[in-house]
């Protein structure tokens, strides 16, 4: 399994159910490397999606205990377990944070978007800097669009998961 995120310097990811920044070369980033596969978000994260709807070919695994209608083209898992039983090996999670909290453990790799600022952010991802096992593999800029710079930065598990 995968992860996908973009963060600032203090590894936030979002505010008030929304991205801290749009990036356009980062969100062709993002849909080059998950079309075709599976992505894995959260309830919220759905909801954020231009008319709550599934991202186009992909498809979509939710995590949600509450949610009861299941949107075409999404399939809703209640619990872990049952996620991990099917999501298959080449999935992306894409969040929002409880979700990468919860899979980040999974995951092998994660394609992090670094912006060069910090942002008032009230969701965050686990700063892999600070945690054992996880290590650069490949870096990427620094780029600028409008005014903001970012990094493209690979980390892997050093463990090979």
């Amino acid at each position: 399994m995968n992860a996908i995120v973009a963060v600032d310097e203090n590894w936030g990811i979002g505010r008030n159910g929304q991205l801290l920044a749009r990036i356009s070369a980062d969100l062709r980033r993002f849909k080059a490397l998950t079309t075709g596969h599976a992505v894995i978000l959260g309830r919220k994260t759905l909801q954020t999606f231009p008319g709550g709807r599934p991202l186009p070919g992909r498809e979509n695994l939710i995590m949600s205990t509450t949610m009861n209608a299941v949107p075409e083209g999404a399939k809703v898992f209640r619990d872990l377990d049952s996620l991990l039983d099917y999501a298959p090996e080449d999935a992306f999670v894409i969040g929002g944070e409880t979700v990468y909290r919860e899979l980040l453990p999974y995951c092998g790799k994660a394609y992090v978007t670094k912006i060069h600022q910090t942002f008032d952010a009230d969701a965050f991802f686990p700063a892999l800097d600070d945690l054992d096992g996880w290590k650069v593999t490949e870096t990427e800029g620094p780029f600028e669009e409008n005014g903001v710079a970012f990094s493209y930065v690979t980390y892997e598990r050093e463990d090979g998961r």
